[in-house]
């Protein structure tokens, strides 16, 4: 059976992802402490409700309330013995809301651990591979279309993350690495660095998320794009950094939506928002986009 989310790649489509989750909760009134991924049991009505909202802007494709919700990131959590049952329920909550648009595409969302690999740190190579197993072999099972690895920003955590998943998996895979030192990430990994180490492993799309400035974004979508690699490119950058307390992001509809024409531009095929980015954000970007 072909995949519907490569079947959209090998066209000429550019995809519209979604925009933020964590930053939508707490405008919707999340407290304090409380981790997103626990809104999958005890809110599934506020999730529906971002998912929902996100599609009546024009997102192609929604991801699921699953970025924390690995054993690692979890374990410290009042849901640690329930990761299959968190990840199941977010793939079935994002294809409820899926169901009232045609074609929408369900990415399974898998983050980062949050915590440093040997040597510079304790997380061990096989507990990071059994790690990823296991939530992709749950967000699978659910039904997502594909897996999605956000925000790294350690090749050697995300490829752990990529033999876990493809231990169980045979979805497509899309990774995107967190260059929050501009065009490096925190690990001093640089986006020519992540095309030659993934391309070989035959996944579906690289790119970036979060990250500092709508600039930098576009200097790191160049970056992958010179590597001449045929690998679709995928771009969720920040509305801007927080400022204050709460955070608030001041990058409007209009920039935002500028920028992902000059992200298509410049070799994107999945364009769509990461910290800050509203609806309202993603409705002006899949127009302008749209209208290419």
């Amino acid at each position: 059976m072909n995949n519907p989310f490569l079947t959209r790649l090998n066209s000429t489509e550019v995809l519209i992802a979604d925009g933020a989750t964590g930053t939508n909760y707490q405008q919707m009134g999340i407290e304090p402490g409380v981790r997103p991924e626990e809104w999958v049991l005890d809110a599934p009505q506020n999730v529906l409700a971002l998912h929902r909202a996100f599609l009546d802007a024009g997102s192609d494709i929604v991801l699921t309330n699953s970025f924390g919700a690995s054993r690692l990131r979890l374990r410290e959590s009042k849901y640690a013995d329930r990761v299959n049952e968190i990840n199941r329920r977010a793939v079935e909550l994002a294809r409820e809301a899926a169901s009232a648009r045609k074609g929408t595409l369900v990415a399974g969302s898998m983050g980062s651990t949050g915590q440093l690999m040997v040597p510079f740190g304790t997380l061990k190579q096989a507990e990071a591979v059994e790690n990823y197993a296991e939530q992709a072999a749950a967000l699978t099972e659910a039904g997502a279309d594909f897996l999605l690895l956000e925000t790294f920003y350690s090749l050697e955590e995300a490829l752990a993350a990529g033999e876990g998943i493809q231990r169980v998996s045979s979805l497509p895979l899309v990774v995107s690495f967190s260059y929050d030192q501009g065009q490096r990430t925190m690990m001093g990994v640089r986006p020519a660095q992540t095309i030659e180490a993934f391309a070989p492993l035959g996944v579906a799309a690289i790119g970036a998320n979060c990250g500092k400035t709508l600039d930098a974004m576009e200097k790191i979508v160049e970056e992958i794009a010179a590597g001449k690699k045929g690998i679709p490119i995928w771009a969720k950058p920040n509305a801007g950094l927080p400022k204050g307390i709460p955070p608030k992001y001041d990058v409007t509809p209009s920039e935002m939506a500028e920028s992902a024409v000059r992200l298509v531009k410049a070799g994107a095929r999945i364009v769509g928002g990461c910290c800050g980015t509203t609806p309202a954000h993603v409705a002006a970007i899949a127009a302008a986009v749209r209208s290419l």
